[in-house]
């Protein structure tokens, strides 16, 4: 029984998959015989800019995640990191100015490295350092704030020191247990690895790569559609009035970063469109907190790590990072 309902679940995903690239290169919605409601049109082009920025770093994540898989082993990841927990922490922040990967492609690497046996508050610092501090991103708020640097600095210190808190906490709460959600087939492959021993690497790294793509694109493109609802028919007018408040605009700004759901290499540049509504405090809020936590990579997160883990490492973040916001607007602008 569960091998049909699998094999449905993953030819729906191929469907929506191949519709949506139909509707994108052959239907052109503006001549249609009929007029479209403007709301419609909206979002199917919030939706299409979404997938769109998103899916080379989908490509480019599902192949570091299966380069991974293939090449490197558990025994190597234990033999680098660190024995002390709270030590191998550190390492980690600084891995993440290396890569750039963003939030879009983060989770799936991240997922494959505690499948290999990095340690789960290790893989969080991972998860929410790298897609900020990487040296794409920098550039990007570089550009966009050539007349506020000090926001630059902010949004990368923050988030260098916020990774490490947060994975602290994490592992204060969850002691390393085992969060990710495995499947049958994956838990049938972890006993027999040796059984693919003879397959060349390459070949098996493509294999994993397309197995994730699809993996990931269904809950991609179900994200994406959320937040493009919630772009479109949100009264922001009403959002923005709060915008002077010092305590409740943080918030505002971060909700903003959670429902826009913009890559991380991008929403600089949104951030700054905001700048003559929206204190300086306002706007690292949502540099910050954004590429950590929006509405797109929730749906990815809850798909592959239990969902008491996600609900618990949301709240952490929004806390922390609002938490810290507030004191850097207190003591240094």
């Amino acid at each position: 029984m569960e091998k049909p309902v699998a094999l449905l679940k993953e030819l729906s995903a191929l469907a929506l998959i191949a519709l949506f690239f139909y509707l994108f290169l052959f239907v052109d919605f503006h001549e249609l015989p009929f007029e479209m409601p403007k709301n419609f049109l909206n979002v199917n082009t919030i939706f299409l800019s979404i997938v769109l920025e998103a899916i080379p770093f989908i490509l480019l994540g599902v192949f570091v995640s299966s380069i991974i898989q293939t090449f490197l082993s558990e025994h190597t990841i234990k033999r680098l990191l660190p024995k002390n927990p709270i030590i191998a922490l550190l390492p980690a922040a600084l891995l993440g100015a290396i890569f750039p990967i963003c939030e879009c492609a983060i989770v799936l690497i991240v997922r494959r490295l505690i499948k290999k046996g990095m340690p789960l508050h290790v893989g969080v610092v991972f998860l929410i350092g790298a897609p900020i501090l990487n040296p794409i991103v920098y550039a990007s708020t570089y550009y966009a704030f050539q007349s506020s640097q000090e926001i630059v600095y902010a949004r990368m210190g923050l988030a260098f020191i916020l990774s490490i808190v947060i994975g602290s906490i994490m592992y204060l709460i969850f002691k390393n247990s085992e969060q990710l959600k495995w499947s049958r087939d994956e838990l049938i492959g972890k006993l027999q690895t040796s059984e693919i021993a003879g397959r060349s690497k390459w070949k098996d790294t493509f294999f994993h790569a397309s197995d994730e793509f699809f993996e990931m694109g269904k809950y991609l493109l179900f994200g994406a559609f959320i937040a493009s609802l919630f772009q479109t028919f949100l009264n922001r007018s009403v959002l923005v009035e709060l915008g002077t408040n010092e305590l409740v605009s943080p918030a505002i700004m971060m909700a903003f970063g959670f429902i826009l759901s913009l890559c991380s290499e991008a929403d600089a540049f949104v951030a700054a469109s905001f700048g003559n509504t929206f204190s300086n405090v306002s706007l690292i809020a949502f540099l910050v907190y954004g590429p950590m936590i929006d509405l797109k990579n929730t749906f990815m997160l809850l798909a592959f790590f239990k969902v008491r883990f996600v609900l618990v490492f949301i709240a952490v973040v929004t806390i922390i990072v609002y938490i810290s916001v507030l004191l850097y607007g207190q003591f240094f602008i």
